[in-house]
């Protein structure tokens, strides 16, 4: 009986002993979450500094890249694109045209030297012999007038001082002069064909080979018609050559002409009939047509000019073909303008870089091989340094006064 009494009070402390066990671990699954306390930020350390640096950045406003000007800048590049486009450029007054040639003597003088002043220096010895004749002609040829007029001017010269005994300086300048003139041939018109008629305008194409300044020469022939009270329409048919075109329009902009141009490595036979076709809406006198340079040599390039000047005969009459020559090129101009005279017709030869050189002889033997005169003669890199061609103000200027 005790057995049994001790055996029920240690179950029943055991029962009790497991039911606390389990309602403690109830309460303590049972508690609530204490709640977070914010989490305390701290300055991550700088980095060691030195002098006014050692001391810890301060708050301050901060402007945008946008709003912190550039130094030195006083608008923004869109403002002031703007108001330079806006900005008239200003239009100059070309000298006039008339009497160019005489003012620009002394530029052209300087040829004298191997033409005009040598051939004075050799009729000026006390015995004029073969061998002295022979020098003359060897002056003459160098300075690119041509064989056959050289052997003309020189038997004319030999007649006339052995006939009339001519010996004094003033005779014999007076006696070259006559003979440098009647070989230049004063009786060819070289009068510029620039008149526009009644419902077109006047239409000059400029033509000729890379590096002889045909787009210089086509502005500044603007600038002559300019100070003859000509309106002006450049046409920019060369596409081929970088920049050409903003070129020609910087020389129309001096002068207050408008500039036809079109895409680079466009049509230039399109572009030559949109500047004919604007010079007719707006009533122009002349329409100046520069166009590429291109070798002789190049039969397509060749044809493709050909095709300009009929495509602009579509609208207008074509007035002057006018083919631009280095006179510093001697004979080989010769055989350029021997080409291109062949694909059109030229009217009128221009020489430029005639200063400073001794090839003044080139215009006699281009005017006998193309049988069309000089009309215009490049005289220096200035502005106004084209001038109309005047034969005896030309042979003047070669021997001097």
């Amino acid at each position: 009986m005790e057995i049994v009494i001790l055996v029920v009070v240690i179950a029943v402390v055991v029962v009790l002993g497991a039911g606390g066990l389990v309602i403690g671990s109830r309460r303590k699954k049972q508690l609530p979450p204490t709640p977070p306390s914010s989490p305390k930020i701290t300055t991550p350390p700088a980095e060691p500094q030195i002098g006014d640096e050692a001391e810890p950045p301060r708050e301050e406003t901060r402007r945008t890249i946008e709003e912190v000007p550039l130094p030195g800048a006083t608008a923004a590049p869109e403002a002031e694109e703007a108001a330079a486009a806006a900005e008239p450029v200003a239009i100059e007054v070309p000298e006039p045209g008339a009497g160019r040639l005489i003012r620009l003597r002394s530029r052209l003088s300087r040829s004298q030297n191997s033409l005009g002043k040598g051939l004075l220096t050799l009729l000026s010895r006390e015995r004029l012999d073969d061998d002295t004749w022979e020098e003359i002609e060897d002056t003459l040829i160098t300075a690119d007038v041509g064989v056959t007029p050289t052997q003309e001017l020189v038997e004319r010269l030999r007649t006339r001082v052995r006939v009339l005994g001519t010996r004094t300086p003033q005779e014999l300048r007076a006696l070259l002069r006559e003979e440098l003139i009647t070989l230049v041939d004063p009786t060819f018109d070289r009068t510029l064909h620039t008149e526009g008629h009644e419902e077109t305008p006047a239409v000059v194409l400029v033509v000729g080979v890379n590096g002889t300044g045909k787009t210089t020469t086509t502005g500044k022939l603007a600038r002559v018609l300019v100070a003859e009270g000509r309106s002006v329409v450049l046409g920019a048919a060369d596409t081929f050559r970088a920049a050409a075109a903003d070129q020609l329009q910087t020389w129309g902009e001096r002068v207050g002409a408008r500039t036809v141009r079109g895409p680079e490595g466009g049509d230039p036979a399109s572009i030559a009939f949109d500047a004919v076709k604007e010079g007719i809406a707006a009533g122009a006198d002349t329409v100046l047509i520069d166009t590429a340079g291109r070798l002789h040599t190049k039969t397509g390039l060749m044809d493709e000019l050909g095709k300009v000047k009929r495509v602009v005969e579509k609208q207008s009459p074509v007035d002057e073909v006018l083919l631009v020559l280095d006179a510093t090129t001697g004979q080989n101009g010769l055989v350029q303008a021997r080409v291109f005279a062949e694909v059109v017709d030229i009217t009128g030869i221009v020489l430029t870089k005639l200063d400073g050189t001794a090839k003044g002889g080139i215009v006699v033997a281009v005017q006998r091989e193309l049988g069309v005169p000089v009309k215009l003669v490049g005289l220096g890199e200035g502005a106004d340094d084209l001038a109309p061609f005047e034969a005896e103000a030309f042979v003047d200027a070669l021997i001097g006064e």
